[in-house]
């Protein structure tokens, strides 16, 4: 087996002529025999000065770069795409699969043992494993870690669910401009992914139950000294990855690993957003996501994690309770604890590391959960044939059983113009519907599944309604929404059908979304011809439109997905 310098020769027709032309141009950084004689390990480097969630990515580079060292490696950081939320036009999940072929192509093309993946806002964690467990390197995640929480005349502040709670009371007219802007400065004090249960977060926190990062890497805040000290022994493990070429992804995201990521979403109430994720990582590794057993894991694991937004807390508090090694050893009866990790052992290992903190409140002991089951239940019914999700630990409990009118939004765009229009008919007890917000209608399956409450009825007070689209919401936000209806409204499903005035039913607890609308009607609004938008004719908006999957497939490009036939698959039980 090759390895170091010898490991993915270009091809000049001489292999001997190609390495010999790679020592002497690598030489010219610096390097000596001695140097390029090591196992190397690849650094991904996400840094960029659009991404403030990894604004410590420098600082973590030269600690994982130092634990390399330290362990007789030699660490070579590259740069891939960085993807943040806020700056992603026109949604981050449209960039999430563009982000996996270049961090797996980047490993295929350059010679490395092991490589460190370095991310952490939102769709970067995804994509980084998405692409290491295609290009089947062995890997190890260091996540940039969460802020540190804000301040607010003295109300302890989070982005960005606090971010969406006050900007709700300034829609309501309840604090104004100048005082918005003021709490604009105070939402993120700190470098880092958000500090609630966000996206990025619920993926830190997946990705060490699946052993794929190192105990207690979710949750370090990301200034933290612990947290450079996490990311130096990440380097350290890497070498050893890379001098025992193994485990690869594919050895550790397993039937096994997987039910064990989704025992810990349910139990810290995480994003519906994890959900799509981990349909994609499973399927890069030819494993299909049952949603079925999802919601039947979330039927038997409580919500023990007390954090916003279905709790109280941040992810600092989560650390200083003992992180997700405390949660994994409370949920032990639900997982599999003989799952391999990185560092040679099991899952196990990680649950049994744990620190017991006296008085701690965050993490709950499972005879005194924060919610009585887990955080996200799935649903089907004639309106999602494919399903749907809802995080009902985040909603309102009334509005879980629920039939109401249809107001409907055709588009974000005609959301976006008509929502607070004074003259919109709409009561508090509608339904809010958004079509073409799905991976091909929107594209990319934007956040925009939080719809906004019109503007008339929060004023008026109005702080939730049942909401539902093809779309996603930020893993920070709130209410009685139902998401990810599959098929999307683009593509045919009948999401696409719904017209205002019709009546809509939710019942969480029966698992059902249905449209109260007979057959025969929908066959004949089925029927009739569609306005769809154009199809794009050209680059990455071709390729991912033509190529894009459901959300049950976890929004992959179809072509990504592994088989037995490219050899990408996880090993058979």
């Amino acid at each position: 087996m090759t390895s170091g310098l010898r490991k993915g020769l270009t091809s000049y027709g001489d292999a001997g002529f190609s390495l010999f032309l790679r020592k002497a141009f690598i030489k010219a950084a610096g390097y000596s025999d001695d140097a390029l004689d090591r196992p190397i390990v690849g650094i991904t480097d996400t840094a960029s000065d659009f991404n403030p969630c990894h604004g410590n990515a420098p600082q973590l580079i030269e600690a994982i770069r130092r634990g390399v060292m330290l362990a007789g490696g030699l660490p070579m950081s590259f740069p891939t795409i960085s993807v943040h939320e806020s700056f992603s036009h026109p949604t981050s999940m449209y960039l999430r699969n563009l982000m996996s072929m270049d961090t797996e192509e980047m490993l295929r093309a350059q010679p490395m043992d092991a490589v460190v993946l370095l991310g952490g806002c939102d769709k970067t964690l995804p994509a980084q494993i998405m692409g290491a467990a295609s290009a089947g390197i062995p890997a190890i995640v260091v996540p940039v870690g969460p802020m540190v929480v804000g301040h607010h005349r003295g109300e302890v502040l989070g982005a960005c669910t606090d971010c969406r709670r006050l900007w709700g009371q300034h829609r309501a007219g309840k604090i104004d401009e100048a005082e918005i802007e003021v709490i604009s400065g105070r939402l993120a004090p700190s470098v880092g992914t958000c500090m609630v249960m966000g996206t990025a977060s619920t993926m830190a926190c997946m990705i060490e139950a699946m052993g794929l990062s190192l105990p207690l890497s979710a949750a370090i805040p990301a200034p933290h000294a612990e947290r450079f000290r996490s990311g130096e022994l990440s380097g350290r493990t890497a070498v050893a990855m890379a001098k025992a070429h193994g485990p690869a992804p594919a050895s550790l995201i397993t039937a096994a690993s997987i039910r064990n990521a989704m025992v810990v979403l349910q139990a810290i109430g995480g994003s519906t957003n994890g959900l799509v994720h981990l349909a994609a990582i499973a399927g890069r590794v030819g494993i299909p996501l049952d949603f079925e057993a999802f919601d039947q894991i979330g039927r038997e694991v409580p919500v023990l994690v007390d954090l916003k937004p279905s709790g109280d807390h941040y992810m600092e508090h989560l650390h200083h309770a003992g992180g997700i090694p405390r949660l994994l050893r409370e949920l032990a009866p639900f997982l599999d604890l003989d799952a391999p990790t990185v560092t040679g052992g099991t899952l196990r290992d990680y649950a049994n590391s744990a620190e017991e903190v006296p008085g701690q409140t965050v993490i709950r002991p499972r005879s005194a959960p924060l919610k009585s089951t887990g955080g996200m239940a799935f649903l089907r019914g004639n309106l999602a044939p494919g399903g749907a999700v809802i995080k009902h630990a985040a909603a309102t409990p009334v509005l879980l059983q629920h039939t109401g009118r249809a107001v409907v939004f055709e588009s974000v765009e005609d959301m976006t113009n008509r929502v607070d229009d004074p003259d919109l008919d709409v009561k508090a007890d509608d339904v809010l519907v958004l079509l073409n917000g799905g991976p091909k209608g929107a594209p990319g399956m934007p956040e925009a599944g939080y719809l906004p409450i019109p503007k008339k009825l929060a004023q008026a007070g109005v702080k939730d309604m049942v909401r539902i689209s093809d779309a996603r919401m930020s893993g920070t936000a709130f209410g009685t929404i139902v998401l990810h209806i599959t098929p999307e409204s683009a593509v045919g499903g009948p999401l696409g059908l719904v017209r205002d005035g019709d009546m809509i039913r939710l019942d969480v607890e029966a698992r059902r979304i249905d449209l109260l609308v007979d057959d025969a009607e929908l066959a004949r609004r089925a029927a009739e011809p569609r306005n769809q938008r154009p199809a794009p004719r050209r680059g990455y908006a071709k390729l991912f439109h033509d190529t894009v999957t459901q959300a049950d497939q976890g929004c992959d490009f179809d072509f990504l997905i592994g088989s037995e036939e490219d050899g990408i698959v996880a090993p058979k039980p």
